[in-house]
C-alpha cells in the first residue's frame, strides 16, 4: 500500500486520541513520524501526543546521538509518564522502527527537568550541577545543543528545540527568561516560563557523589546505568499498535543490523583489550535492543489496522499549474459533485482566507455549492458533522491534502494553492542560523600566533591584569616573540593586533630589538598600494563598460518565479533581488555567489537566465564536469519547459553532429540557452547575442579555460556560483573588484551534517554503510590516491558482500566515469568509491553517508565540498573522516579536520574559505600565483591595508590612527562578570576596533542582554571606548586629564575655531584654545569624574 498523505494520517488516527485510549504509532521515517505527531497534536490538543526520533548514529558507534536527539526522547517520555491515567485525552506516542526497538531509561530518569519561571527563585551553581548531571556540557558560546553558561547573573543554555534560551538573575531570583539567536547571540523573544531537561538518557542520581563521566558512545551502555530499562511496551503498556506497512517489514532488519554491528564491534577491538577483563567490551544486542521474541510476543496482541481505505486520488500541486486557481475551482467543485466535504486547511488566516477566494471564485464552484460561502471550523468534529458539499476553513500547518472517498472529505491545504509563499510549520526545527563567513576567523585564542602592527609576529600568551590605586584594575595582553622577549599591550590596543593565519611550521617569530618587522612592513604595503591602484583601474574600466539592460516582462517573469515550489531563504531572495537590479543596470554585471551545497545557488541561475532570456538574450551556463552539465541541463529544461525555450547541451560527450547543430544554433541565434563545459568557450564557438554568462564551481576550471571564460564575458553579466571559492577569487570579491552574495542560511528542514574525525576502522566503515542501506539511502567512500582505490573496493567488497559497489575515478574513461556517477546518481549501486573527482557536481537525493579515508590528505575546501555531497534528503548526513590508524596525521592536519568539526553547521562553506584564505594565502590578484601578501601577514591585516590602500589609490585622504586618551579609569571586563579569558579578549578587541560612537553603543547593550547588568569597571570601560569613537569621529589625537582641567590635542586635519565654535555656550566659555590645544577649564575630584566629564565634553563638541 503506498504511505498515505501525513494530513490523512493524522486524521485517521484521531479516534486514538480519545480518553482512555492510547497507540504506539510507527512511521516509515524519522520526518513522517514528526510530521504525523504535529499535526495530530493541532487536531486533537486535549490529547498527549509525542514524538520519538531515531538516534542519529550507528549502534555500537564510538559516538553518541546528538544532545538534541536525546533530549527530545526525554522529553517525549516525561509528557507521556506525566499524562499516564489522565482523562483529559488520549496518549499517542510517534516514532520509526529503529526507536521502536531501542530499550528506554526508566520512569525515575525520564521524569526528571528544571523548571524556570520569571519570578522564581534560582541557585546558578545549583543550576549548573543539575545541568551537567543532565549531560549539559560548559561551552564559552551557548549556540548548539546541550551547551550552557554561567555568567555571574545571566545564564544560558540550549535545551533541545529550536531555540536557546537566557535567564537574567536579580538577587538569585529570576527576572527576565529571553530566546536568544544562537548566531548573533542577541536576545529575541521573551519567554514567561521554560522546562529544561537532560540532553542525555544517562544520569547519575541526584546526590551521587561521583558524576557519571561522559564519553563519546556513553548511551551505547544504557543498561550499566540503571538497574532494569524499559520498552515502547512499558511505557504505554495497553496501547495499541499501528505499523505503516514499510516500517512493518524494518523490524527484522533493524535487528539484524543491531547484531551485526555488534559482531564487527567484537571483531574490531584491540586484541590485548579483549584478552583483559575489559569493562569497554560491547554489550549484546538485547542489552540495548528488544530481541525478535520479545517483538514478536508484545507486538501481536496489540497490532490493529490503521482505520479507512486507501486515497484513490491525489491532490494537484496547483502552484505548479499554469491557471492554477482555476484549476483549483474545478477540482473542488468536482469534489463536491461527488459529495465530499471541502477542507480549506491553512496556518493563518489570510492563507485560508486565499484558498477560499480562489476556490469559489469559478462559476462551476458557485453552481456547485449552490451559494454557499466557506464557514470556519474550529476542529476535526466541525468537519465530521458537516453536511456534504459544505466549505470550512480549517486552522491546520499541513504541507499537502488529500482525497479520502471512504470518508468523503476533501483536504487541500495552502501550500497546494501558493507554494513557497504559504506560511509552514515549524516544527522541523532543523533550520540552523546563519552562518556569518567571518566565524571563527576574527577570534583570538591564547597561544595563537599573531601580528602587531607595529611589533611584527609573535604569540598571544595571556591576558593579565595590572592594577593600581588610581586607575583601578586594567587588563593588558602579553605576546611573546623571538629570543625570549615578550611585550605586554594594552586591551585598548587591541586594534593593532591582528590573528596571523599561517601554518605552523611557516611561522617565524620577530624579534623586538631589530627593524626586520619594520621593513618587511613598509615593502609589504608598497606593493599591496600596487596592487590596489590597479585594482581601482580595473574597477574604473569596468565602470566605464556598458553592458545590454535586461529587464524580464513581469508577468512571464512572475509565473516562471511561482514554479520554484520553496519559500527563498532570506541571503537567497537578496542574492536574487542582487542580481536582477545588476542585470538592469546598463554595465556587465560581475558577481560572486557564495552558498554551500543544496543552499539555493541554481534557483539564482534560473532566474537570471529567465531574466535574460525574457529580455531578448542568450544566456550560456558553463560547468566543470559533464555530469554537473547533465544535472543542469535536465534542472534548466524542466523550468524553461513552459517558456518554450529549449535548453542546448555542449560537452565532450555531446555527438559530433549535435554539436555543430548547437554552434550553428548559438551563432544564430535560435538556441537561447546553453549548459556546457568549457567546449561552450572553446575556438570556433560564436553567439549571436549573448547577454548572460554563468560559471558553476570556478574553482574546478583550469588557468587557460579560466583565461577563455573571461574573453567570453568581456561586454556581457557574468555570475559566478561556488560554495568554496578558491582563495584568489574570495580575496578579489572582499576588496570589491566582484560583487559578492553569500547565502549562509540554511533550508528549511536541512540537517547539519554531523562530522566525526576517527583513525580508520573497517567495521565502522561497515557498520555506517550497511546502515545507510538499510535506512533506504546509498553512500560515498573517498580515496586520496587512484593508486588506494582498487584495494578499497575490494575490501567493501569483501567486508560488505551485500552491498553493490560502483567505482569512479579520473583515469577511467570519460563516459565511464559519467555512467558510473549518473548510475549512481539515478539510486543504481549502493556504494560510490571514487577519488575526489565527485567533490562538486553529483546531485545524488538518497546519499546520507560520506566516509573519507586518508581525509588529512584533503584540503580544507575540498572536505567541506565532499561533506556537502551528503545530507540533502530529510534524513540525517553523516561524514566520517578517516585518517591512518598507524600514521597519526599532523599538526597542521588535524587543525583542518577540526576546522570541519567546527564548521559543521550549515553555510559554513564561506567561513572555510576564509579560514582557507588565511591559512593558504591567496596570492597576487593580477596574477595567478597562490602565494603572497596574506601568507606573510594573516587575511585580518591583510584585509585592513588593503581597504586603506584602494581609498588612497581612489584618492581619498587615507589617516591610519588612533587616539591617545590619558585617564587614569581604565575601566575592564573583570572575571567575576565575564570568568571566560578567551571570550574576555575577543570583547576587548572588538571594542578596540570600534570607530562610531553608535557601535559603543550597540555593544553596551550586547553586554547587558549576554552577561547582565555592567558593574562600574564595565561602564567605565564603555565610557573610555565611546569616547576614543568621539575622538576619531571630531579628530582629537590626545586626551589629558587632571584635576583642573582636561586638555585635547587635535589633528592637524581639525579646524580648531570650526569645533570651538560648534560648542554650546556652556562649554565655549570655558573653552581656550593654545596653538593646537584645547583647554577646558573643569575641575574634578575623581579619576572616575574626569571620564565622564572628558565624555561630556566630546559629546558636546560633536
Amino acid at each position: 500500500m503506498p504511505k498515505l498523505p501525513v494530513a490523512l494520517a493524522a486524521v485517521r488516527l484521531l479516534p486514538f486520541t480519545a480518553p482512555g485510549k492510547s497507540l504506539i504509532y510507527v512511521a516509515s521515517g524519522d520526518h513522517r513520524a514528526e510530521g504525523v505527531a504535529h499535526l495530530l497534536a493541532e487536531l486533537a490538543p486535549d490529547a498527549t501526543v509525542a514524538f520519538v526520533p531515531a538516534w542519529d548514529c550507528l549502534p555500537y558507534d564510538r559516538a553518541s546521538p546528538s544532545p538534541d536527539i536525546l533530549g527530545q526522547t526525554m522529553a517525549a517520555l516525561r509528557r507521556i509518564d506525566a499524562q499516564a491515567g489522565s482523562a483529559t485525552g488520549g496518549v499517542v506516542l510517534v516514532t520509526t522502527m529503529e526507536a521502536a526497538v531501542q530499550r528506554l531509561p526508566p520512569v525515575d530518569a525520564a521524569s526528571e527537568a528544571v523548571d524556570l519561571a520569571v519570578g522564581a527563585a534560582l541557585d546558578p551553581a545549583r543550576l549548573g550541577a543539575t545541568l551537567e548531571r543532565f549531560g549539559y556540557r560548559h561551552d564559552d558560546r551557548v549556540d548548539d545543543h546541550g551547551e550552557f553558561a554561567l555568567r555571574g547573573e545571566v545564564v544560558d543554555l540550549f535545551p533541545p528545540g529550536p531555540t536557546p534560551f537566557r535567564l537574567t538573575l536579580q538577587a538569585r531570583r529570576i527576572v527576565a527568561i529571553h530566546a536568544f539567536d544562537p548566531a548573533s547571540q542577541r536576545s529575541v523573544e521573551d519567554v514567561a516560563r521554560l522546562s529544561v531537561g537532560p540532553v542525555s538518557t544517562v544520569l547519575a542520581p541526584e546526590g551521587a557523589t561521583a558524576p557519571v563521566r561522559r564519553v563519546p558512545g556513553l548511551e551505547h551502555r544504557l543498561s550499566e546505568h540503571y538497574p532494569a530499562l524499559r520498552t515502547v511496551f512499558d511505557v504505554l503498556p495497553k496501547a495499541a499498535l499501528i505499523l505503516e506497512p514499510t516500517a512493518a517489514a524494518r523490524c527484522d532488519e533493524v535487528l539484524a543490523q543491531a547484531a551485526e554491528h555488534h559482531g564487527d564491534a567484537v571483531k574490531g577491538r584491540d586484541p590485548r583489550r579483549a584478552a583483559k577483563a575489559d569493562t569497554s567490551a560491547p554489550l549484546p544486542p538485547d542489552a540495548l535492543y528488544l530481541t525478535p521474541a520479545e517483538w514478536a510476543k508484545a507486538a501481536k496482541r496489540r497490532l490493529r489496522p490503521l482505520p479507512g481505505g486507501e486515497p484513490a486520488e491525489a491532490v494537484p500541486h496547483f502552484h505548479a499549474l499554469r491557471g492554477g486557481r482555476k484549476a483549483l475551482a474545478s477540482f473542488v467543485s468536482a469534489r463536491i459533485a461527488a459529495g465530499h466535504r471541502i477542507v480549506l486547511a491553512g496556518a493563518t488566516a489570510r492563507d485560508r482566507a486565499a484558498l477560499a477566494k480562489a476556490a469559489t471564485a469559478g462559476t462551476e464552484v458557485k453552481t456547485a455549492t449552490a451559494g454557499t460561502e466557506a464557514v470556519p471550523a474550529t476542529g476535526w468534529a466541525d468537519v465530521t458533522a458537516a453536511a456534504p458539499g459544505s466549505l470550512l476553513l480549517l486552522p491546520l500547518s499541513a504541507e499537502h491534502g488529500f482525497v479520502d472517498d471512504a470518508d468523503r472529505v476533501t483536504m487541500v491545504c495552502a501550500t497546494d494553492l501558493l507554494g513557497h509563499r504559504a506560511h509552514r510549520a515549524d516544527h522541523h526545527h532543523h533550520h540552523a542560523a546563519p552562518v556569518p563567513w567571518h566565524a571563527g576567523d576574527g577570534d583570538f585564542a591564547i597561544g595563537d600566533t599573531v601580528i602587531h602592527i607595529d611589533h611584527g609576529v609573535g604569540v598571544l600568551r595571556t591576558i593579565e591584569t595590572l592594577r593600581s590605586d588610581a586607575a583601578g584594575a586594567r587588563d593588558t595582553v602579553r605576546l611573546d616573540y623571538a629570543k625570549d622577549a615578550d611585550l605586554l599591550t594594552p586591551v585598548e590596543g587591541l586594534d593593532l593586533l591582528w590573528r596571523y593565519g599561517a601554518a605552523g611550521d611557516a611561522i617565524r617569530l620577530d624579534r623586538l630589538d631589530d627593524d626586520g618587522w619594520s621593513k618587511r612592513r613598509q615593502r609589504i604595503w608598497g606593493e599591496i598600494a600596487m596592487a590596489a591602484r590597479a585594482l581601482v583601474e580595473l574597477a574604473r574600466r569596468r565602470a566605464e563598460t556598458r553592458a545590454p539592460i535586461l529587464k524580464a516582462p513581469a508577468e512571464p517573469y512572475r509565473a516562471f518565479t511561482a514554479r520554484f515550489p520553496f519559500a527563498p531563504t532570506p541571503d537567497q531572495a537578496d542574492a536574487i533581488a542582487a542580481v536582477v537590479a545588476d542585470l538592469a543596470a546598463g554595465r556587465p554585471m560581475d558577481r560572486l555567489v557564495v552558498g554551500d551545497v543544496g543552499f539555493g545557488k541554481t534557483e539564482v541561475a534560473l532566474r537570471a537566465a529567465a531574466v535574460a532570456v525574457l529580455a531578448g538574450r542568450q544566456v550560456a551556463l558553463v560547468a566543470p564536469t559533464t555530469v554537473l552539465v547533465r544535472q543542469h541541463v535536465q534542472t534548466f529544461a524542466r523550468r524553461f519547459a513552459d517558456l518554450g525555450v529549449g535548453v542546448a547541451q555542449l560537452s565532450r560527450l555531446t555527438p559530433p553532429a549535435e554539436a555543430r547543430a548547437i554552434r550553428a544554433g548559438l551563432a544564430d541565434g535560435s538556441v537561447r540557452i546553453v549548459v556546457g563545459t568549457h567546449a561552450v568557450a572553446a575556438e570556433g564557438v560564436t553567439f549571436k547575442e549573448l547577454g548572460l554568462l554563468m560559471v558553476d564551481e570556478e574553482q574546478r576550471f583550469g588557468t587557460a579555460e579560466k583565461t577563455r571564460l573571461r574573453e567570453l564575458g568581456q561586454g556581457v553579466h557574468v555570475l559566478t556560483l561556488t560554495a568554496t571559492p578558491i582563495p584568489r577569487t574570495l580575496q578579489g570579491a572582499l576588496v570589491g573588484l566582484q560583487d559578492l552574495s553569500i547565502i549562509a542560511t540554511p533550508p528549511a528542514r536541512r540537517r547539519p551534517i554531523r562530522t566525526l574525525v576517527a583513525p580508520f576502522d573497517l567495521a565502522t566503515l561497515r557498520g555506517a554503510l550497511l546502515r545507510e542501506k538499510a535506512r533506504g539511502g546509498q553512500s560515498f567512500v573517498v580515496v586520496p590516491r587512484i593508486e588506494g582505490l582498487e584495494r578499497m573496493a575490494a575490501a567493501l567488497t569483501e567486508a560488505c558482500p551485500e552491498l553493490s559497489v560502483l567505482s569512479a575515478h579520473g583515469r577511467m574513461a570519460p563516459e565511464a566515469v559519467d555512467a558510473a556517477m549518473v548510475d549512481f546518481a539515478e539510486g543504481h549501486g549502493d556504494v560510490l568509491v571514487a577519488t575526489s573527482i565527485i567533490e562538486s557536481g553529483l546531485d545524488v537525493p538518497r546519499a546520507n553517508t560520506m566516509i573519507v579515508a586518508g581525509a588529512d590528505l584533503f584540503g580544507l575546501s575540498q572536505l567541506h565540498q565532499l561533506r556537502g555531497r551528503v545530507g540533502r534528503s530529510r534524513l540525517q548526513g553523516l561524514c566520517y573522516l578517516m585518517t591512518d590508524g598507524d600514521t597519526p596525521p599532523g599538526e597542521a592536519a588535524m587543525r583542518r579536520l577540526q576546522s570541519l568539526v567546527t564548521f559543521d553547521r550549515l553555510g559554513s562553506g564561506m567561513a572555510l574559505s576564509a579560514r582557507d584564505l588565511d591559512l593558504r594565502g591567496a596570492g597576487d590578484l593580477m596574477g595567478e600565483e597562490q602565494a603572497g601578501h596574506l601568507r606573510l601577514i594573516g587575511l585580518g591585516l591583510y584585509q585592513h591595508l588593503m581597504s586603506l590602500a584602494i581609498r588612497e589609490a581612489r584618492g581619498e585622504v587615507v589617516e591610519d590612527w588612533s587616539p591617545e586618551i590619558h585617564i587614569d579609569r581604565a575601566g575592564s571586563l573583570p572575571t567575576d562578570y565575564i570568568p571566560e579569558p578567551e571570550l574576555r579578549l575577543n570583547l576587548y578587541a572588538r571594542l578596540a576596533r570600534v570607530v562610531e560612537p553608535q557601535e559603543a553603543e550597540a555593544i553596551a547593550e550586547e553586554l547587558a542582554d549576554r552577561f547582565g547588568p555592567p558593574p562600574e569597571e564595565v561602564r567605565d570601560l564603555l565610557e573610555r571606548v565611546r569616547l576614543r569613537a568621539l575622538c576619531r569621529t571630531l579628530g582629537i589625537a590626545r586626551i589629558d586629564a587632571g584635576p583642573k582641567a582636561i586638555a585635547l590635542d587635535l589633528r592637524p586635519s581639525v579646524a580648531a575655531a570650526d569645533l570651538v565654535g560648534r560648542a554650546p555656550p556652556r562649554l565655549r566659555d570655558r573653552l581656550t584654545l593654545k596653538g593646537r590645544r584645547l583647554i577646558y577649564a573643569q575641575p574634578s575630584g575623581t579619576s572616575h569624574e574626569r571620564l565622564t566629564l572628558a565624555a561630556n565634553l566630546l559629546a558636546g563638541l560633536g
